[in-house]
């Protein structure tokens, strides 16, 4: 019995890196060396991304100002329609993957520090949460767009890219 236990055991710790982010791509040393995520990873933190950027940018039309809130609208409307991009590749059965349920733990308590703001405060985090958010976006879509693996999900990485990279620039400029 307890050599099953064991075993069960040291095949969920094997499958485990499987079902999570490779630990390359989780600690930021893919991105340091410029190297491209695995499919499954990339799919992982675009939905991911699109899912926090969606969420904090309604709270965002409920607690900030009007350019703020316009910023907060077009988020919504482009990250929803990458979403359903995204999701349209894995269904078609063109990208091997899976779309997470959830955000990541840290976009998380990223969403829940922003939900415990009001006013100024929240629009400061709100902005700067928007920049780096984009920074990390523009670098996963770049490199996964440079030296992907699944060509019709490179060719949408690398299309997809220019509207990040001005939401980037729209962030940075909330951001002053």
């Amino acid at each position: 019995m307890k050599n099953a236990i064991a075993v069960a055991g040291l095949a969920l710790l094997f499958a485990s890196p499987v079902l999570a982010q490779s630990a390359a791509e989780k600690t930021g040393v893919n991105s340091v060396l410029g190297v491209a995520p695995k499919t499954e990873d990339f799919v992982a933190e675009a939905a991911t991304s699109d899912m926090f950027e969606i969420e904090s940018s309604k709270l965002a039309l409920e607690r900030s100002d009007a350019a703020t809130k316009t910023f907060a609208q077009q988020m919504i409307a482009d990250h929803e329609k990458t979403t359903g991009e995204l999701k349209g590749l894995v269904s078609s059965g063109k990208v091997k993957a899976t779309i997470p349920a959830a955000m990541t733990s840290s976009q998380q308590d990223m969403l829940d520090k922003l939900k415990g703001l009001q006013g100024d405060d929240f629009t400061k985090q709100y902005h700067s949460d928007q920049q780096s958010a984009h920074e990390d976006a523009v670098d996963l879509f770049k490199r996964y767009g440079d030296g992907g693996d699944n060509a019709d999900l490179k060719a949408w990485a690398a299309a997809t890219r220019p509207a990040l990279e001005h939401h980037l620039q729209m962030a940075t400029d909330l951001n002053r």
